[in-house]
């Protein structure tokens, strides 16, 4: 079987997920892996086909995503091309996670997409909704990447459709411990900004990971350093608590981690808040930003121990089997005989 598996690059989440999905799909046949986007950290233990700039979003400086930043660097002549040129006919099953190349290849050449990603699960139904409804990031969530066929993970699982988070190998084995320190990943701020806010809380130690420096250096109790994924996964194991953006991964191998967890979630990132909404659900404070009029709930969660209990475990190679089962050519042939026997 020829699988095509497609990952969405922007951030990390997608791609630390790619790490446990890749090896369960090379057990069912030849894999080759697309990333499009441009805003990732991580390198992968696997080789990448195609990799293509695709449509990215843009972390800004101030707490959110920059929607202008986001069309000025697109090159929308070049994405028409990749979308064009990309060969999803030549496999016998494409899975996508929030990837829009192969999504749109897979749409214009009529060919079965099948979504295994987050954002299908914030998408049903039954997921939790924030207060305020942002309908052009519902637009966007729901035309970014179309599929014939949605799975999802989530934080709690829904249905037969929507399952708990993958946790990537390296989470599930660290050895968890308290030093007293914070980690935080919080990507949409800059560093000047972040020092400025944390400096705030005396007594905290923070271990901040930024997207905004290559060296690491220290203002006070506050440490700075580059994307790391090994140091950074060592630092939320051995921290008292997380503070982070409302994404997924790094929010879910907290909560899986036993970590005391508070959100804030990207400005003008619907699919953030729709998290946030879950979260809050489950017991999680949400802030919106860092400013000083949060101060008050933040300093709470920092003086308080309570965290949310979760039962994250391993199905991710239950999961692709399932998807392979249910969408791959053996499945295809088996309704295609059924629905000649039935004509005949």
């Amino acid at each position: 079987m020829k699988i095509l598996y497609a990952i969405q690059g922007t951030g990390n989440g997608h791609l630390s997920r790619s790490m446990d999905v890749v090896p369960c799909l090379m057990k069912h046949g030849d894999v080759d892996v697309i990333v499009s986007g441009i805003q990732g950290d991580l390198s992968l233990p696997f080789p990448v086909k195609y990799k293509f700039r695709g449509l990215s979003f843009i972390f800004g400086k101030t707490g959110g995503v920059s929607l202008w930043k986001t069309f000025a660097k697109t090159n929308f002549r070049r994405l028409r091309k990749e979308i064009r040129n990309l060969p999803v006919e030549k496999y016998d099953l494409v899975i996508n996670d929030f990837e829009p190349v192969s999504a749109w290849a897979c749409y214009f050449k009529n060919k079965p997409c099948i979504s295994l990603s987050h954002q299908s699960a914030v998408l049903a139904p039954s997921a939790p909704r924030p207060e305020h409804e942002d309908m052009m990031g519902k637009l966007i969530l729901n035309n970014y990447a179309p599929s014939s066929a949605a799975y999802g993970f989530h934080f709690t699982a829904i249905g037969d459709t929507i399952f708990t988070p993958v946790i990537r190998q390296q989470v599930r084995e660290q050895e968890v411990a308290d030093k007293g320190h914070y980690t935080v990943y919080l990507p949409s701020y800059d560093d000047k900004r972040l020092i400025k806010r944390l400096s705030a809380y005396k007594g905290i130690r923070w271990e901040v990971f930024s997207k905004h420096n290559k060296k690491p250096f220290t203002s006070g109790a506050i440490t700075i350093q580059p994307i790391n994924s090994e140091k950074f996964t060592k630092s939320m194991a051995t921290s008292s608590g997380v503070l982070c953006g409302a994404g997924f991964e790094t929010p879910a191998e907290a909560l899986f981690l036993g970590k005391k967890l508070l959100v804030i979630p990207m400005k003008s990132q619907y699919e953030q808040h729709l998290n946030a909404a879950a979260l809050k659900a489950m017991g999680v404070p949400v802030v919106k930003s860092l400013k000083k009029k949060h101060q008050a709930v933040i300093s709470a969660w920092l003086a308080d121990d309570k965290r949310v209990k979760v039962n994250y475990p391993d199905m991710t190679r239950e999961i692709i089997d399932r998807l392979v089962e249910k969408h791959g050519p053996a499945a295809i042939t088996n309704n295609e005989s059924a629905r000649k026997t039935n004509g005949a």
